[in-house]
């Protein structure tokens, strides 16, 4: 039987208890939504202070050398590289999430044109991230606009659902696959190596999203022979509102081609101010324009929160908590939410979900909207996706197992006694 005793004794036994000390976590609230914004890492705050103060108040220009900045995004795709199974060199962090997903499939483009001209379908599915979908769509857009020549050598986007539906459309042989690892809504997981090599068998790439996977599971993108991938740095890797993306792109793939937004520091000699554009060489032709220094100190000391579990065992200790955690939270949904409208809208199997669980809310609940409402009022952070999605995530860095218990007795209260259906629960917010 599971009770708050049993679950403070599984708090008690948690190799990772000490990492909660890393953050910034207010008194009275039970953050659930670390699949959205990550928590606050105390070093943060001194290391962006540092870089105000000294690094840039004392030092100001002199520290683009003397405190390293202009390396900052190699660095801090190393660390990267750590936690989604590349190569050191085959990581930068730069620009947005977008910015990153318009680079790659441009080049990816570019290298199947070569390779297979007659090819110029990208294949993703109809429930991927929606701005994923707006920049491929934009690209195309772009793209059609240049060509002539008829609608064989037209870029289009083709949106399937489901594994069955994406199986049947990769013998078709698209250029190119564009999928998240970890689905926003759902937090279904993909097999990223089983995908791959099915896309690769019909001589597709394949571009991954990593936004709700890195830093939550373990990921071994050149063990699964992926091509590129994106991913941002304010979710699991707790890098601040808007901090800099990343990009992996494969090392057999780096000096095919070089992106379209050719920057200056994506050119092979910044400094020498040549007129003419020369990429860089390697992963560094992914970079554009001038780091966000202060932006990528804080995504720097986000990334280090998450790499100091390795002395703990590491992702493989962070995704068996994050299992844990999971199934937890809907056993004790299930058990004490029973028939209150709610139903699980994550795979059961836990080995197919991310580190997030969406529930399902019913007509009875108004869809659900106003019942996140009352709980971030008392003090349980998750969030809402339209029509009807109550997601929860799960951070194993900062969450405990109390925090789940206490999680679902306040879910529970408010459901018995509809405390939810108040006006001020009702009306929509900008940010849901």
């Amino acid at each position: 039987m599971i009770t708050r005793a049993s679950c403070l004794a599984q708090d008690a036994a948690d190799p990772l208890a000490f990492l909660r000390a890393q953050f910034h976590l207010p008194e009275g609230i039970i953050y659930l939504d670390g699949n959205s914004l990550g928590a606050l890492p105390r070093s943060a705050v001194t290391r962006v202070t540092e870089t105000l103060q000294h690094q840039w108040g004392d030092g100001l220009v002199r520290s683009w050398n003397d405190a390293h900045w202009m390396t900052l995004p190699e660095r801090i795709g190393a660390k990267i590289a750590r936690l989604i199974g590349a190569g050191a060199k085959e990581v930068v962090a730069t620009d947005s999430t977008s910015v990153n997903l318009f680079k790659v499939l441009a080049a990816a483009l570019r290298i199947q044109a070569e390779r297979h001209p007659e090819r110029s379908v990208i294949l993703s599915e109809r429930g991927n991230f929606p701005t994923d979908l707006y920049v491929a769509q934009g690209l195309i857009d772009l793209l059609a606009s240049r060509l002539e020549g008829g609608a064989e050598s037209t870029p289009s986007l083709v949106l399937v659902e489901g594994s069955e539906e994406l199986e049947t459309a990769l013998a078709a042989r698209p250029a190119l696959v564009l999928l998240t690892h970890v689905n926003y809504r759902s937090g279904a997981v993909h097999d990223m190596a089983g995908v791959t090599a099915k896309a690769h068998a019909q001589g597709s790439l394949v571009v991954w999203d990593l936004a709700h996977s890195a830093g939550a599971l373990p990921l071994a993108v050149n063990e699964a022979q992926a091509d590129f991938a994106v991913g941002c740095g304010y979710k699991y890797l707790n890098g601040g509102p808007g901090a800099p993306a990343f990009v992996f792109v494969a090392e057999r793939h780096q000096e095919r081609f070089w992106q379209p937004l050719s920057g200056w520091i994506g050119h092979a000699a910044p400094f020498e101010f040549d007129p003419q554009y020369r990429p860089a060489g390697g992963v560094g032709r992914y970079l554009c324009g001038t780091p966000p220094i202060l932006s990528m100190v804080a995504l720097e000391a986000g990334l280090d929160s998450v790499l100091a579990a390795e002395a703990s065992g590491g992702m493989a200790a962070i995704r068996a908590k994050s299992l844990q955690l999971g199934e937890l939270f809907i056993s004790l949904v299930e058990s004490r939410c029973s028939g209150r409208g709610l139903s699980l809208a994550s795979p059961r199997d836990p080995l197919a979900r991310g580190s997030q669980v969406s529930f399902a809310a019913d007509a009875e609940l108004g869809g659900g909207y106003a019942l996140m409402r009352a709980l971030i009022a008392r003090g349980v952070i998750g969030d809402f996706r339209a029509p009807n999605l109550l997601r929860f995530g799960f951070t194993p860095l900062y969450t405990r197992f109390t925090d789940v218990w206490d999680a679902v007795q306040i879910l529970s209260e408010l459901l018995e006694t509809r405390a939810w259906d108040r006006i001020e629960y009702h009306e929509k917010a900008a940010v849901t």
